[in-house]
């Protein structure tokens, strides 16, 4: 028997002592590894799995004991004295003893990650298309990004339609010159004035009338076309580069005094493509059509067909910039971001692999084995690492022991795929509550492979609400923005990067902004992270990218961060970090409800498309109808919120029953154009997706650290089985 897994045994070939899925193992062997490698390289996996199994069981058994001491604790506390409460956390060893002071010291680190500052892309690795639109937004229209988004008032004539409207067009024209207006400012004059645009003798010039304005020595960087009659000027500033496109004939250009007809700005430096949060890959075909995407990414060969206004049309990868640059020297620029891989973390496990007993295998193992496997078969080729890395991010991990795990398994796959040591890089995402308070640590642990890491709000919410679960009940969701631990957190995660040498070493990241639709507040409210000394932040969607690229020519986020180094460490944050967000007042009944409709229509809007359609991410309509870009994270602090409040009484379960139930009407109405939904109501009972909401809050308390991957996964699994077996009633035939 299988514990846990959707496939059957016969699915699997036995090598020595583990079972290899049959999808895992034809395309690794058919598609990735040469016929003599074969029998080495499947030795190796399970001389890996024997060695990291152990270790990373015992961690997950660590994570419990620290969960069990210190609800244990909460239960003799009447309130929490702050230095009691940190002695007691340093006793068993939640807080580390900090490690004397370093510098990272990581070699073969793309200028992406140690010399530019700009956004960054999370997107799932099961769709083809999204992937491929996160690599390719390496470069995007800044005319586009600001016709196509409230960027621009649908007032006054400049309504978007379904037809080029010259008004709203006019709006973009002045826009995108105010922004050359800024960022390279003539001696004299506007680029609204320009007439042409000329290089000569390695300096580009701008002309007005009959007088010619160069532009700033370390600006220009190459051009296409005539030194004369551009076709294309590439320019810099605060090392990103700006592209001014020509064309007399284009509808725009022939308009343009200067023929200009489009202005790309690069976007999105880098791409994480995600294998964790937000996918729903619950079985083998799932991992395996994951692998292949990463394949197509990482070969080149990655293509999405799909139809659009009735066309059929056919996405694969951007090619490189070619330019002449100065001297007459080809300059090469990438067409593509620059690609992590995220990993799952230590919990959950993955059928592709099942060990002597038949029982599943750690999936972050599996995941750092062959997303590895696969990006070192091209380093070659520099497609991807001109510097010749693979990066991946590493989720969830829980202080340095189980960070320090990770560089030992990184060690262990650099040696079966015989790469240099440290070609694997690390993303350490400081999401956690131990990880956090023992920052430093995780840090130096990982100190020759750390290129990135990064907060986020969601997830370290979640696991601050579920640390102290019995404590008290939890402050409402949005009070939770201002608590003091939220500030000291963004705030240690750049003081502790700088502190270790991060700064033209490593990225420091920050969250993403959750409403595609909402551009102009993003550009209101993101500049904030350019301030705060963080080189990259996450973008919903290619058009983010392009629009928060203008936050880094704003500000130059390497100079923030020279300022920053200067300034003293406050020797008081680790106790604001320790500040739990316990609710300050009595709520009202009004309040309670709000609270309850935010959190249960959100997490049943998310769970119903990741449990029936097997959506991991996707722009999900809140209370107010307002979409919202979803993943996991968004699921764990509701969750949590949620089994919090019910746990203390603030509210009670008929309460929150009777709440579940009219959300799950409300988010029925919102997906009821939309061909395969299935509605969740009335017959709760039946819907798959109602029970498992239900089950991650009432059974939140139960949660492993509050994740709610292993209710997912089982859900998810009971929805295709029960899919499969309707199939074959109706005389199908299952494969």
């Amino acid at each position: 028997m299988i514990k846990g897994g959707c496939e059957r045994l016969e699915h699997y070939e036995r090598l020595d002592k583990y079972h290899i899925h049959e999808k895992l193992l034809e395309f690794v062997n058919k598609n990735v590894l040469e016929p003599h490698e074969i029998n080495d390289f499947w030795e190796g996996v399970e001389s890996l799995l024997e060695r990291f199994i152990p270790v990373n069981q015992t961690l997950l058994e660590q994570r419990k004991t620290f969960e069990r001491l210190l609800q244990e604790w909460y239960s003799r506390q009447d309130e929490v004295n702050p230095i009691e409460y940190e002695t007691f956390l340093t006793s068993i060893g939640y807080i580390e003893p900090v490690v004397e002071d370093f510098n990272i010291d990581v070699l073969n680190v793309d200028r992406e990650i140690a010399h530019q500052a700009g956004p960054q892309l999370v997107v799932p690795l099961d769709n083809a298309r999204y992937a491929l639109n996160a690599a390719n937004a390496r470069w995007g229209s800044l005319y586009d990004a600001l016709y196509g988004t409230d960027m621009i008032d649908e007032t006054d004539g400049m309504e978007k339609g379904r037809a080029y409207n010259p008004v709203r067009g006019n709006e973009v024209i002045r826009l995108a010159k105010q922004f050359l207006d800024d960022t390279f400012p003539l001696p004299s004059g506007s680029h609204k004035e320009v007439t042409r645009y000329v290089v000569r003798d390695d300096v580009a010039y701008a002309v007005i009338g009959d007088d010619e304005h160069s532009f700033a020595d370390d600006s220009f960087v190459g051009y296409t076309g005539e030194p004369n009659e551009l076709k294309t000027l590439m320019l810099q500033h605060n090392a990103l580069h700006v592209e001014l496109q020509f064309d007399r004939e284009h509808p725009i250009g022939k308009i343009d005094p200067a023929g200009l007809m489009d202005i790309e700005l690069e976007s999105a430096l880098s791409a994480i493509v995600d294998c964790e949060d937000s996918v729903a890959a619950v079985c083998a075909e799932d991992k395996v059509h994951l692998y292949r995407n990463w394949l197509g990414l990482m070969d080149g060969t990655l293509e999405a067909s799909f139809q659009k206004n009735g066309k059929r049309l056919s996405r694969r990868l951007n090619e490189d910039k070619r330019l002449i640059g100065k001297g007459g020297a080809e300059v090469v620029l990438p067409g593509r971001a620059l690609l992590f891989i995220r990993n799952v973390g230590h919990l959950m496990t993955t059928d592709l692999i099942l060990d002597a007993a038949g029982r599943e295998v750690p999936e972050g193992i599996v995941d750092a084995i062959f997303t590895s496997l696969i990006a070192s078969r091209h380093l070659h080729r520099r497609l991807n690492s001109r510097e010749g890395s693979i990066y991946i991010v590493k989720p969830k991990m829980h202080g340095s022991e189980e960070v320090a795990f990770t560089n030992d398994l990184f060690d262990a796959v650099e040696d079966l795929l015989d790469l240099p040591r440290h070609t694997l890089k690390v993303g350490v995402m400081d999401e956690e509550r131990r990880t956090s308070l023992n920052l430093k640590n995780c840090i130096a642990q990982v100190k020759e492979r750390v290129v990135f890491i990064n907060t986020g709000f969601l997830d370290r919410t979640g696991d601050e609400i579920h640390s102290s679960m019995t404590l008290g009940p939890m402050r409402r969701k949005g009070e939770m923005k201002t608590s003091p631990w939220l500030a000291a957190y963004e705030r240690l995660n750049v003081s502790t990067g700088l502190e270790s040498g991060f700064h033209h070493q490593a990225q420091i990241g920050k969250g993403m902004w959750a409403m595609p639709d909402r551009m102009r507040d993003m550009m209101r409210e993101k500049m904030a992270h350019v301030r705060s000394g963080a080189t990259t932040a996450w973008v919903p969607s290619p058009t983010a990218a392009t629009l928060h690229a203008m936050h880094y020519h704003q500000l130059d986020a390497f100079d923030v961060q020279r300022e920053l180094i200067k300034q003293p460490h406050s020797k008081h944050e680790r106790q604001q970090l320790l500040d739990i967000p316990l609710a300050t007042r009595i709520y009202s009944q009004d309040e309670i409800n709000e609270e309850l409709e935010n959190n249960l229509q959100g997490l049943l809007g998310y769970v119903v498309r990741w449990v029936e359609q097997g959506v991991g991410c996707s722009k999900v309509p809140d209370i107010h109808h307002i979409g919202l870009m979803e993943d996991r994270a968004t699921l764990r602090i509701s969750s949590q919120h949620v089994a919090n409040w019910l746990n203390h009484g603030i509210c009670s379960a008929e309460q929150v029953e009777v709440t579940l139930y009219r959300m799950a009407r409300v988010v029925d109405e919102q997906n009821e154009s939309d061909p395969n939904y299935q509605p969740m109501t009335p017959n709760v009972d039946q819907s798959i997706a109602y029970q498992a909401a239900h089950e991650l809050v009432f059974h939140g308390l139960k949660q492993p650290n509050g994740y709610t991957e292993p209710i997912l996964h089982r859900r998810r699994r009971e929805f295709m089985k029960r899919q499969t077996v309707e199939f074959n009633l109706k005389g199908g035939t299952s494969s």
